[in-house]
């Protein structure tokens, strides 16, 4: 069992070490952008902890990566400074975790200079938890260690889809087929449809189950109708999902309908539409899917439901039950 940062007792002037995951997306001044933050949802998402641990009397030791080795977090940190007051004052930030290459590598060195610095850890990244970096999994073997409080409600909404209520609709689209082909074969036994849609639904309808039945005879599995290979969801394909959609009492939905790169957005924001004005219980989560989705669609569907801000960790955790960062603070 994973303990939360309410099980710890912050005492004044306790320096706690918190992971969080900044690696938000910034305007490129050399393309005509401007170097500040386009979407500040994970930011957002760490204030509950952080503010938590202010209020107990504790000091928040902010730490992310950002980029790639050479990058530095510091237009990130000074648009969260400038916009957000819970990190104005009383919150120390460390430069981006990937400067050292002692981070990816999982260096122990490095695992025990960070965790010098504290006198607890916080993982309040699920979302880069699936990887064993030495902030991840290589602090919380030198001090002790808890999750904060967006850590743990991803983990309890995502840790629903294994007991669902039925009907179950799971919505599978996007391009990356070999990280989802497991969740097609996992949801199989659990899901009462599966729409597999996007670039996938090309290799989707080539492979079998894992008794070698051909997965396109399979009466759960709904596939796009007309040209599989066509570019977005058209439609039919919408129409056909609408009375699932109504009927479904959980949902659970990752990836775009379309090649959303090349614009086709269309039959992605409908889905949303219909998701947002359903009465299920929807989770939504995935990197590309929530850049197509509009701040109005998020706050429809988080009023029944949940926005997850994970990615290839959503994808990990529902695929295996558990993460390289879930496993090492248990």
């Amino acid at each position: 069992m994973i303990k939360s940062i309410e099980d710890a007792n912050i005492k004044d002037d306790m320096r706690v070490l918190v992971r969080v995951d900044w690696n938000v997306p910034v305007g490129d001044p050399d393309v005509g952008g401007v170097r500040e933050v386009l979407d500040a949802s994970r930011i957002e998402a760490s204030f509950s902890t952080i503010n938590y641990i202010k209020k107990c009397g504790g000091r928040p030791i902010v730490m992310s990566h950002f980029g790639r080795e050479g990058d530095s977090l510091e237009p990130v940190i000074d648009f969260a400074k400038k916009h957000y007051p819970v990190l104005t004052e009383g919150v120390e930030f460390l430069e981006n975790l990937r400067k050292n290459p002692g981070e990816e590598l999982n260096s122990e060195e490095f695992a025990k200079e960070l965790a010098s610095k504290a006198d607890i850890y916080v993982n309040e990244a699920f979302s880069v938890s699936h990887r064993e970096h030495a902030s991840i999994v290589g602090v919380p073997k030198f001090i002790i260690s808890y999750v904060g409080f967006h850590f743990l409600e991803e983990y309890q909404k995502l840790e629903e889809a294994f007991n669902p209520e039925h009907p179950f609709l799971f919505v599978l689209g996007g391009a990356k087929f070999e990280t989802k082909l497991p969740l097609v074969q996992k949801f199989l036994n659990i899901a009462d449809d599966i729409f597999i849609g996007g670039a996938l639904a090309i290799r989707a309808s080539e492979m079998s189950d894992s008794a070698g039945n051909p997965i396109a005879d399979n009466p759960k599995i709904i596939f796009p109708i007309g040209d599989i290979k066509a570019l977005d969801a058209n439609i039919e394909t919408l129409e056909t999902l609408r009375p699932k959609i109504k009927q479904a009492k959980f949902i659970l939905w990752n990836g775009p309908l379309g090649n959303y790169e090349k614009g086709f957005i269309a039959g992605t924001m409908a889905l949303a539409r219909m998701l947002a004005q359903s009465e299920a219980k929807v989770i939504v989560g995935g990197g590309d899917t929530l850049a197509i989705l509009k701040p109005d669609i998020k706050d429809e569907i988080s009023t029944h439901g949940f926005i997850s801000t994970a990615g290839g960790a959503m994808l990990d955790f529902l695929a295996t039950g558990t993460l390289p960062g879930i496993e090492v603070l248990k």
